[in-house]
């Protein structure tokens, strides 16, 4: 059943990701999937994911980006210059994140999902 009240912020080259976007389909929920390394963010999503999951900083993927070299590690640096540089560079957002009417999560691991639905 197609579920347009559940997105996930799907990246295919990931195996993360791909698990999350399985395990939603074999519990019968068939998201919208949004590929936003094609795609881009909005400062609007990415404040609303982050304020739905519990803050930027845990949107942030700091593992095989450029983000302590950005300084974006650094606990002075504002939620707003991650938000900047997360527009610019999509890469720097975490994946999978995935978004219902129950709220906002980055799945890591793909079972955090269920909490979700």
């Amino acid at each position: 059943m197609s579920r347009p009240d559940v997105v996930i912020y799907h990246n295919p080259a990931c195996g993360t990701s791909r698990n999350t976007l399985a395990l939603l389909r074999e519990k019968g929920v068939e998201p919208t999937v949004v590929e936003y390394l094609k795609t881009g963010w909005t400062r609007e999503q990415l404040q609303d994911l982050a304020d739905r999951s519990g803050g930027v900083r845990g949107l942030l993927r700091e593992r095989g980006t450029r983000a302590a070299e950005l300084g974006l590690t650094d606990p002075a640096v504002s939620d707003e210059a991650i938000i900047a540089a997360m527009i610019l560079d999509p890469v720097l957002v975490n994946r999978p994140i995935v978004a219902t009417a129950k709220g906002a999560a980055l799945c890591r691991p793909a079972e955090q999902v269920l909490a979700l639905l």
